[in-house]
């Protein structure tokens, strides 16, 4: 990764996602498959939804009957992190047109961000639209493909984690993590490491007492709270 925001540099930093994307897109398609699901409702699930853990939640809830308004609550709650990102990115596109940003917003995922947080550690806080839009359109065309393929293997593969599919999405992520800690020249490894720590034990306890889908967004206030006052306190 290195400071060029132009399209073909968003492809060429987009390929350490698209592995992981590739991955649980295969197994959402087989899972979703093996729900019962044709391979079109599969693919147009992750056409319209575009949202791993929300769809792979779909899923099992339409499986089991839920009622549709349930469903679309469930749907919000574990996309509702989706906020604090967008939020997060909004900052960076101040002087486009509101467009651009509700076109960025639409495709971001957690993968993109932290790949867009990763990026501006090596252009001095910049950020583009075309940069970013770029990253967000590879992801999403080759989520659907994945998606496609997995649901047509679905009739073939009945258990994905002999594979392990159901660990790529996890995979990904520790690589994003270590971009993001060597990547950052801002900030001190040793600060890093402690807040990193923290929200491993803040996922860990908060994981005990309240729903998975409301960990991450409790976990990221505290975490990002507590990494504040540790580095205009001690750092």
């Amino acid at each position: 990764m290195d400071s060029s925001l132009t399209k073909r540099a968003a492809v060429i930093d987009a390929i350490p996602t698209v592995f992981g994307y590739v991955g649980i897109g295969m197994a959402f398609g087989i899972i979703g498959k093996a729900s019962g699901f044709s391979t079109l409702n599969v693919f147009l699930m992750s056409v319209i939804i575009y949202a791993g853990s929300a769809q792979f939640t779909t899923v099992s809830m339409l499986a089991a009957g839920s009622p549709i308004a349930s469903i679309i609550l469930a749907t919000f709650l574990v996309n509702s992190r989706m906020i604090l990102m967008s939020t997060t990115v909004a900052r960076y596109f101040k002087k486009d047109k509101l467009g651009k940003g509700i076109l960025i917003g639409t495709f971001l995922t957690d993968e993109s961000f932290a790949l867009s947080m990763n990026k501006v550690n090596y252009t001095s806080g910049k950020m583009t639209f075309d940069w970013f839009n770029t990253a967000n359109i590879v992801s999403y065309i080759t989520w659907l493909i994945a998606t496609l393929i997995g649901s047509l293997l679905g009739s073939f593969v009945t258990s994905p984690e002999k594979f392990g599919l159901d660990f790529a999405i996890v995979a990904m992520f520790i690589g994003l993590l270590y971009l993001q800690v060597v990547g950052d020249k801002k900030l001190q490894k040793l600060l890093q490491i402690i807040v990193i720590t923290i929200t491993f034990v803040l996922t860990y306890l908060l994981t005990i007492v309240l729903p998975a889908n409301m960990v991450v967004i409790v976990v990221t206030l505290i975490g990002c709270s507590l990494g504040m006052v540790l580095k205009y306190v001690f750092f």
